[in-house]
């Protein structure tokens, strides 16, 4: 039991943690297995089991080289009731990868609600009654890491815990919230640069000011004419500025501009 518990806490210091990051690497396909696997051996020394989501958009679930599923294959997942990658409609009707599209920071979460580093008043809407009835109390608590990726991807991840109570969790999450925060953005980072295989937005897209203060206000329904008004321009130079933005950003029309904008973070939340 000692020797199990010392290998547990062995990883403390910035160096190991390093060591830990590169177990998760991922730069080729066939790393993606091993980067698993490791990460599965992480969080099972910690007391929690691994549900990995490359993308809340797509029903698509993360596999390696060979085409294995990763949640199945390597986590564990294998009993009919817990193959959540199977609902077409997971990511819309469960609370956790909800919540994920409204904070970007690791939180843990029981059958009370969300609980984080700062107040989220989003999350607070949410009620994880139903979610945790579905669990039938094999599960009291789990650590949920957000990945939020380049183009407006969202990853959700969650480590449900194998051993602690609800009652003391805090202190499970303040010990190993940010290790595996920072594991799980690694290893979703790697995974995704990998897997994306279209350029829908062009490699070096820089936009005038003009031009996206012009899409931030079209991105809210203005029109031209009355963006031209508050920006005290004709409505002539307003269609210039978002026609340039559009071929910039390789668009066939001004909605597709406003969503390759928002894309690339140039309208933030618009609050005008």
């Amino acid at each position: 039991m000692a020797n199990a518990l010392a290998e547990t806490h062995q990883f403390e210091s910035d160096s190991d943690l390093e060591v830990l990051l590169e177990r998760v690497s991922i730069r080729k396909p066939e790393d993606i297995r091993q980067a698993a696997i490791n990460l599965q051996n992480i969080a099972q020394k910690r007391g929690f089991r691994v549900t990995l989501c490359a993308d809340i958009s797509s029903g698509k679930p993360m596999a390696d080289a060979d085409g294995n599923c990763l949640n199945s294959d390597i986590f564990g997942w294998v009993k009919k009731t817990e193959r959540w990658w199977k609902d077409s409609q997971y990511a819309l009707h469960c609370a956790i990868p909800r919540a994920c599209r409204y904070e970007s920071e690791p939180f843990w979460c029981d059958k009370y609600g969300f609980h984080g580093h700062a107040p989220n008043g989003f999350l607070d809407d949410i009620d994880l009654h139903n979610y945790f009835a579905q669990l039938k109390g094999r599960y009291h608590a789990l650590i949920v890491v957000p990945v939020h990726l380049p183009f407006g991807q969202v990853s959700a991840n969650s480590f449900p815990a194998t051993y602690a109570s609800a009652d003391s969790f805090s202190t499970e999450f303040a010990k190993y919230g940010n290790l595996l925060g920072t594991l799980t953005r690694r290893i979703i980072s790697g995974y995704i640069s990998l897997s994306r295989k279209s350029k829908h937005i062009p490699s070096d897209c820089g936009l005038s000011k003009r031009e996206a203060e012009c899409i931030r206000w079209a991105s809210i329904g203005k029109t031209d004419e009355e963006i031209g008004e508050i920006i005290s321009v004709c409505r002539s130079t307003v269609r210039y500025h978002i026609g340039r933005a559009g071929e910039k950003l390789e668009s066939v029309n001004r909605t597709q501009t406003v969503f390759k904008a928002t894309q690339l973070g140039y309208l933030g939340n618009s609050h005008h």
